[in-house]
């Protein structure tokens, strides 16, 4: 198995070693547009990433302002550490986007977004995310069909799934044999993560290891799942958080991953 540093050094020959010296296996603290724009351009081969989804401005009532809805113990009834996940819907869309032009320049032209989101019904309507993704080139939709919570909506069906949308650039290749997985992914949800909102690391392992990219990014982070499934793959990343908390809980868990497979 090769030697993680050895996988840096390999890594940094990409671009300027003193550059990506300074991002390579570290978890960023900022805002992830700003963090990114430093970085040089098509210096990552892969990116892997669940932004909030913007859950609290809604309809429904479930999470709608935290404010007595039928979820009121839910993890995410007051938001994250330091983003209370309820935009106004287009601030939201134009957020995202600027997120993902970010990431399209620091992708280079064989690399992929791996970009996870959950479509919803608003006002009685599909919620779908083609307003955020259009104009970026979406190869192919994954569903992740993971388990059902509760629906106390009767105007539609329990939801079951979450979407990745494959973003790729012209040159993007997925490893050899990857095809196979088909595109639907059967993953059951994480547990025991004191993240409001995770997604699991198994979904990230197959993100990775579709691809032959060295270089994961994550600028939303979180606690720390990428990372970890980057470090399991023998990969390097990046990782970027606006929360300073949830910065220390990724590094935890990273750690304890670093510890695990050594």
């Amino acid at each position: 198995m090769m030697n993680m540093n050895r996988i840096l050094k390999q890594a940094m020959t990409r671009v300027n070693p003193e550059i990506m010296g300074q991002w390579l296996s570290k978890v960023h603290h900022g805002d992830c547009v700003k963090l990114m724009d430093k970085m040089p351009v098509g210096s990552v081969d892969v990116i892997v990433t669940s932004p909030p989804y913007n859950i609290r401005n809604s309809t429904g009532n479930g999470l709608k302002d935290g404010r007595g809805g039928k979820w009121e113990r839910a993890e995410l009834v007051k938001g994250y550490a330091v983003h209370n996940d309820a935009m106004p819907h287009d601030e939201y869309v134009a957020w995202q986007q600027g997120c993902l032009r970010a990431m399209m320049r620091v992708l280079r032209e064989d690399g992929a977004i791996f970009y996870n989101h959950k479509w919803r019904v608003q006002g009685g309507l599909l919620q779908d995310r083609a307003d955020i993704v259009q104009g970026f080139p979406v190869r192919q939709i994954i569903i992740w069909q993971r388990s059902g919570g509760l629906n106390f909506n009767p105007g539609y069906f329990l939801p079951t799934y979450e979407v990745i949308y494959l973003i790729a650039k012209p040159n993007f290749r997925l490893a050899p044999k990857a095809n196979a997985l088909g595109d639907v992914w059967r993953i059951p949800q994480e547990a025991n993560n004191p993240h409001p909102a995770p997604f699991p690391v198994e979904l990230a392992q197959r993100c990775i290891n579709s691809t032959t990219g060295q270089i994961v990014l994550d600028p939303f982070i979180g606690s720390g799942t990428t990372a970890m499934a980057a470090e399991m793959a023998r990969r390097a990343w990046i990782g970027m958080e606006i929360s300073a908390d949830y910065c220390k809980l990724a590094s935890e868990r990273i750690n304890a991953v670093r510890r695990m497979i050594r």
